[in-house]
């Protein structure tokens, strides 16, 4: 995958530009001022970076980028998966390109796209890694820093630490919860007794999930059996109490009326009628009749049985007007007091969360161990490569090493510090880097890790963002050699002041600066031939450009030219790639 095409429109002071980049080493230079890194700025824009309104061109609505790379057979089916899995297109039309492409407004709003489909800052930030490696001008202060220092030397040794943290994390957890429980055992102690103290008070009680409706209902019934025994007795009597004043009751009198109805209906037939309706009635009114007496052989007052309702009830009562709630609500509670208990039973068995604490570090343990022992392998072979780089950057006699040092106990990162040292002469004692290296020598040995790191990953596209300050004249020349070896692998773009680097590139782009109208314009240019020696002969003379300089630059392109990566200082042996690099540089 390399960088195909750079498209800006309204960005910082450019207007509009559109610039084709090309495989190797490409160099971008320019006067002091004339915007040498906007390019840089707007790539890493499009690659998600945070979006700023200081991006947008003064007097103009929004800033746009685009940028569009190609991609390498053997990484196709990577990205393609990713597009897939993402929601986007895995439709190439035949190109293999992939179009990134991102605005920001006056107002700060940003918006992205991923091949022309909607996306965000976030997805442009997952494929940043795979598509763009950028090493910066400040890639020093980076050396004193023991997680920059640490993630160098893991991705040296192909260590992936994600398992490791996420072991960590569920370590911690786990030894948090047994602290917590055995700080808290008293607490929780006393807390179980209370609840089990309610549960044995409730259960005493076992109350069932409708017994209180039930209850309610036969004591309703109870302390009512009085007066509907009499209720009962006064309807039975009115039917059938033939003893009654009138001397005859309402069954006997329907029967009577009945057979006289019944034994003159031949004679007249509206009497059959009537004598039916007589005869339904009295068949009501005997089963009503037999059904009183039913009731009452069967109905007692049972004092005894509605005292111990009126006991139940007044517990039912007690209870709930003690814990505050409706007698309804009890047989509920009593449910979630019992898993209340069984909750805190759990809490307080230390035994299975000393287990479990154990498990997990043991876990992280035998995680770190492993990456351990690949940071220990790797250590000496990283130092060798930056030592040797340090050799052809100027510091003949320096060293490099990579000090591991156990920790008293373990943390997230593993079971050890990574510190870089170095010694900037021979017979010197290595010591950390910030603590003995001037500002050159810091650059020097900055720029030295880059270009053995570059190595690393899959991003095909690296750049360098003046890297080179603070160096000059023949190690000058020697990271114009290392960055165009580097371009035999991968496209390789570097901002530089260094004429000497400048010479080495296979691709040489100025950017300029310019007023147009009340603006300040920037612009960027491939030169060739003649205008290529001028530039390089800009940057040996400034601005005073004489016959012997234009002669110095043409002799200095001149003989890099001829120059291969065969003949660079730097041997590839000493500079471990990654399987995956390999296998694009034999497709390609």
């Amino acid at each position: 995958m390399a960088l195909k095409r750079i498209a800006l429109r309204d960005f910082v002071i450019v207007r509009e530009l559109e610039l084709d980049l090309n495989s190797g080493f490409t160099v971008l230079t320019g006067e002091t001022g004339a915007g040498k890194s906007i390019l840089i700025d707007a790539l890493q824009l499009a690659l998600g970076s945070r979006a700023d309104t200081s991006w947008v061109r003064e007097g103009a609505n929004r800033a746009e980028v685009s940028a569009e790379f190609d991609i390498l057979a053997a990484r196709k089916a990577w990205f393609s998966t990713w597009l897939e899995e993402a929601g986007f297109d895995t439709d190439f039309d035949g190109k293999d390109t992939l179009l990134l492409r991102r605005t920001v407004d006056t107002a700060g709003k940003s918006r992205a796209w991923i091949n022309g489909s909607s996306a965000t800052a976030a997805q442009l930030k997952e494929l940043a890694d795979e598509l763009v490696d950028i090493h910066g001008q400040h890639a020093w202060a980076t050396l004193s820093r023991a997680d920059a220092v640490r993630g160098l030397l893991d991705a040296y040794a192909a260590n992936n630490c994600q398992l490791l943290s996420a072991l960590w994390t569920q370590w911690r957890t786990a030894a948090k919860a047994l602290d917590t429980a055995k700080f808290a055992m008293n607490n929780l102690q006393n807390e179980r007794e209370r609840v089990l103290w309610q549960i044995t008070e409730v259960d005493k009680l076992a109350p069932g999930a409708d017994e209180w409706d039930e209850l309610n209902a036969q004591h309703t019934k109870l302390s009512n059996a009085q007066s509907l025994l009499e209720a009962a007795q006064t309807a039975f009597s009115a039917l059938q109490d033939d003893e009654s004043d009138s001397g005859a009751d309402v069954i006997s009198g329907l029967v009577k009326a009945h057979s006289a109805l019944e034994a003159r209906a031949p004679i007249e037939p509206e009497f059959k009628a009537l004598a039916d309706v007589l005869a339904s009635n009295l068949a009501q009114l005997e089963d009503a009749a037999h059904s009183l007496n039913s009731y009452l052989r069967k109905t007692e007052l049972e004092p005894q049985r509605l005292a111990e309702l009126d006991e139940r009830m007044a517990l039912w009562l007690s209870l709930s007007r003690r814990y505050k709630r409706t007698p309804e609500e009890l047989p509920a509670l009593l449910a979630s007091w019992k898993e209340a208990l069984s909750r805190l039973d759990a809490s307080t068995d230390l035994a299975a969360l000393e287990a479990a604490e154990q498990k997990s570090a043991k876990a992280f343990q035998t995680e770190a161990t492993a990456i351990s022992k690949k940071r220990r392998t790797a250590a000496p072979k990283l130092a060798a490569a930056i030592t040797t780089a340090m050799q052809g950057l100027g510091m003949q006699g320096g060293a490099f090493e990579v000090a591991l040092t156990a920790l008293d106990a373990p943390a997230e990162a593993g079971l050890e510090d990574v510190t870089f040292l170095v010694a900037g002469h021979a017979g010197s004692t290595p010591r950390p880097v910030g603590k003995v290296a001037s500002g050159g020598e810091l650059s020097r040995i900055a720029l030295a890790i880059s270009v053995v790191t570059s190595q690393l990953g899959t991003a095909q596209t690296l750049i360098f963002d003046e890297v080179d300050a603070g160096v000059g004249g023949a190690v000058a020349e020697t990271v114009g050699k290392l960055m165009k070896q580097l371009g035999v692998d991968r496209q390789v773009l570097a901002v530089t002041h260094l004429p000497q680097v400048a010479a080495c590139a296979d691709q040489h782009l100025v950017v300029a600066k310019r007023l147009q109208g009340q603006n300040t314009e920037s612009s960027v240019t491939e030169v060739v031939a003649t205008a290529r020696i001028a530039e390089v002969a800009r940057m040996l003379g400034g601005a005073q450009v004489t016959d012997a300089t234009l002669l110095h630059a043409t002799e200095m392109i001149a003989i890099q030219a001829v120059n291969t990566p065969d003949n660079a200082i730097f041997s590839s042996k000493i500079m471990p790639l990654d399987a995956k690099l390999a296998k694009n540089k034999a497709v390609a």
